[in-house]
């Protein structure tokens, strides 16, 4: 590129003007397209391309001032040119010029042939030309789903990764430093169908078996067989998807070539698969049975061709395997008489199986064997019948070293046995073969012998201890009582059990049964019964009876002949009480005390447990002394000593007037509504702080003598005073009349009936309180009575007898 400054001179003022641009854009063989950036003032551009080191004359183009990009043509392939571009105005002045080399691309390439040996390419043979220094093989799919560009140097050269029997557009194009060529004139061709795909098998010695699946656009199929280090080749044809050869050699190699052909007898790729045929069955030619520590059977066979392993079976399903002409079963059954066969095998699959050869083995030891004792000491060795055996020899061997031995035909055999003992047996059976490899051995342990010195003794209310001596052949002892179900309480090895939760009141059966691991417990043990202690008694109910006596009540849940104790105990004494009933009477408890009862039952065979005590509160003690009295007509003040245990007190007046009643914490309690003259019982209770109560019961109360009623003053003619009333209630008390004045006191007694009473005053003029009272039987005067006060005016005097109001 060349940056160009031009002048231009507009009336005498100069400007400078920016360069312009010039680059190529494509490159053909024979024509070169640049591209530039646009001048100001330009009307037209024009393109000079002049071949360098050529005596060809340069080719010209001209543009008009709005063109940037422009093509020259008729160039000469292969071909440096240099490319001018020049900006001109209107009057053809060159404003401003650059330029640039380009070499134009080789010359176009021609096809000479095309064709397809393998179903994914296309070779293209072509004629080369001068000055390319690479081609390029352009192919497209007819449908235009496929366009692909191969870079190759020279032809032939090949398309790949095409579609099977599928139509192509091929061209080529030439390529140098300058760019590529015009594509060549475009040649189709198809590709040829694929081979199939052979999966082969050996059903047989002597066959292959190829299958495959059908080819698109195939309508012929060619196969080829070769056996290996053969040169003879078989050809076949044929339209079907499945061919067998036979008449094979066993344990061979084969290989097959398929190929495909289209309908325009194109025929396709082709390939190759090698395929093995089984081997022939080998021929056994020795069996020999061994005896030992790992008996067993040795085969022999003869090898076969093509054969990479063997495998012998027995028919009882054993076999082994390996790569030589013999092999080695272990015997893993007994007493049969089987068969051998061998196979051989390779890549193929297996042959078919060899004749089979019999052999016999040793016989079995019987795997029942087991012990009988229809009677204690005389015991039966017995087991199952064993085939191919002629005839038995049993051992028994006792744990203290003494054997025996029976010899026998038949299945059983007879030997004494003592109870507490061990006896191992074993059986050996025998046929013409020998004896049985091994022998199971049965362990028989007789049952152990009972003991003999069983005590039991009750321990505890519900418990009983059982102690014996050690026994031969017992490894445990279970301890059972037939009364809990026979649920075993102990399972030990050691002589002692204690059976504890036991049933109160209950004859316990108890059993001691010896055991052993092997033979099992002695079921025939007698049992010892021993009771255990009686039951608790329950207390139901108390009930007092007396001032100090309590009946209680409780169950009896044992035996008749179980008698029962009360126990009462307080803080300050006891008491307790016996019987056979359901009852007893606790006597001399104290009031106001707290008891704790419990009840305890005894029989022969002990006592039992307190049963659960319960809480007896005596009744509170009655005070020891109460107290009556009157503190106005109408009102009492009662008073007592203390009670003990009591709380509050509910103390009552009665009389056939009525009565009066008051409840309290007190010791003392002021009463109302009380009649006047009248007798009355005093009752008193005496409550506890839960509620239990004594009935106390004491001396009558009689309430004074009423106050009488209407009192008046009188004056009398001969300077006497009447005081005058109305007696209320009886009539048979007397009656006491005081009379207080400023100047004088006057007293008057009335008898019995009389309702009143004169006083011979002394002066007059005086203001009185008169107070009239009943005088009761013991001479006291009643004296909350209420006073009167009265003014009494000398006679003559204007003013009348006056009463004054009356003054609390």
């Amino acid at each position: 590129m060349y940056k160009l400054w031009l002048l231009f001179t507009f009336t005498g003022i100069c400007a400078a003007q920016k360069d312009i641009s010039l680059s190529v854009f494509t490159v053909t063989s024979k024509s070169m397209t640049v591209q530039w950036s646009g001048h100001t003032g330009a009307s037209s551009y024009k393109i000079t391309a002049t071949p360098k080191n050529s005596p060809e004359q340069p080719v010209f183009a001209q543009f008009s001032g709005n063109t940037v990009m422009g093509s020259v043509n008729s160039l000469t392939p292969n071909t440096v040119y240099t490319m001018q571009l020049e900006a001109m105005d209107n009057a053809l002045n060159v404003l401003s010029s650059a330029e640039t080399e380009e070499t134009t691309a080789p010359d176009v390439p021609s096809i000479l042939q095309t064709y397809s040996k393998l179903s994914d390419s296309i070779t293209v043979e072509f004629a080369e030309v001068p000055g390319a220094t690479g081609y390029i093989l352009r192919a497209e799919s007819k449908t235009g789903n496929f366009f692909s560009e191969t870079n190759v140097t020279s032809s032939p050269s090949t398309v790949v990764q095409l579609q099977p029997y599928t139509d192509y557009i091929l061209s080529v194009m030439s390529v140098n430093s300058g760019g590529r060529s015009q594509p060549s004139y475009p040649t189709e061709a198809r590709t040829v169908v694929m081979a199939p795909k052979l999966n082969t098998s050996s059903p047989t010695n002597e066959t292959i078996l190829a299958v495959w699946a059908p080819v698109e656009h195939a309508v012929l199929y060619t196969l080829v067989i070769i056996r290996e280090g053969s040169y003879v080749r078989n050809k076949l044809n044929t339209t079907n998807t499945e061919v067998t050869f036979d008449n094979l050699q066993s344990g061979t190699s084969y290989c097959i070539k398929s190929m495909a052909w289209d309908a325009e007898g194109r025929i396709g790729d082709d390939k190759t698969v090698c395929q093995i045929t089984r081997p022939s069955s080998p021929d056994v030619i020795d069996i020999q049975v061994t005896q030992g520590r790992a008996p067993g059977i040795a085969i022999y066979w003869v090898s076969v061709q093509g054969a990479k392993n063997y495998t012998a079976w027995t028919t009882s399903g054993q076999n082994c395997s390996t790569g030589n002409t013999n092999c080695y079963i272990l015997l893993a059954e007994c007493g049969q008489n089987r068969s051998v066969y061998v196979t051989a095998s390779n890549e193929a699959g297996i042959s078919s199986p060899s004749q089979s050869v019999n052999y016999i083995t040793y016989p079995c030891p019987p795997e029942n064997i087991w012990v009988e004792e229809p009677t204690a000491g005389d015991c039966y060795v017995m087991w199952e019948e064993v085939p191919l055996v002629e005839f038995y020899v049993t051992f028994i061997k006792r744990d203290d070293g003494t054997e025996n031995l029976c010899n026998t035909t038949d299945t059983t055999c007879q030997f004494s046995c003592m109870c507490g003992y061990t006896y191992l047996t074993s059986v050996f059976p025998y046929n013409k073969a020998g004896p049985s490899l091994l022998a199971h051995v049965r362990n028989y342990t007789t049952i152990p012998c009972c003991p003999q010195d069983v005590l039991v003794q009750l321990v505890s209310t519900e418990t009983l201890e059982i102690t014996w001596s050690p026994v031969k052949g017992a490894e445990l002892y279970e301890t059972t009582a037939a009364e809990t179900r026979d649920i075993i309480h102990c399972n030990d090895t050691s002589p002692v059990c204690a059976l504890s939760d036991l049933r109160c009141n209950t004859a316990y059966s108890v059993t001691v049964t010896p055991c052993s691991e092997l033979r099992g417990c002695n079921s025939t043990c007698a049992p010892n019964v021993h009771e255990t202690a009686p039951c608790s008694p329950e207390i139901l109910n108390m009930t007092q009876t007396g001032n100090s006596t309590y009946r209680v009540l409780y169950t009896t849940p044992n035996f008749p002949n179980t008698s029962y104790t009360i126990t009462a105990t307080g803080r300050y004494n006891r008491g307790s009480c016996q019987s056979k009933d359901n009852s007893c009477e606790l006597t001399q408890l104290l009031c106001g005390t707290t008891y704790e009862v419990t009840a305890v039952a005894t029989s022969a065979a002990g006592g039992s447990l307190p049963g659960f005590s319960k809480t007896l509160e005596t009744g509170p003690c009655c005070p020891d002394s109460v107290n009556v009295s009157q503190v106005t007509q109408a009102m009492t003040n009662v008073t007592w000593s203390p009670g003990g245990g009591a709380r509050s007190y509910v103390t009552t007046l009665t009389s056939q007037r009525g009565h009066a009643k008051c409840h309290t914490l007190d010791t003392h309690c002021l009463m109302g509504c009380i009649t006047c003259g009248t007798n009355y019982s005093v009752y008193l209770e005496a409550i506890s702080s839960t509620g239990h109560t004594s009935q106390c019961n004491y001396r009558g109360f009689s309430s004074s003598a009423c106050c009488p009623t209407g009192v008046k003053l009188y004056r009398r003619t001969n300077y006497s005073l009447r005081v005058y009333w109305r007696s209320v209630g009886l009539q048979s008390q007397n009656h006491t009349v005081e009379l207080y004045g400023t100047g004088a006191n006057y007293t008057c007694i009335a008898a019995a009936g009389n309702t009143y009473c004169d006083i011979q005053e002394e002066t007059c003029g005086d203001v009185y309180t008169v107070v009239v009272a009943p005088v009761g039987q013991s001479g006291l005067k009643v004296t909350f009575c209420q006073p009167r006060t009265y003014s009494v005016p000398c006679p003559g005097s204007n003013a009348g007898m006056g009463k004054y109001p009356f003054l609390q």
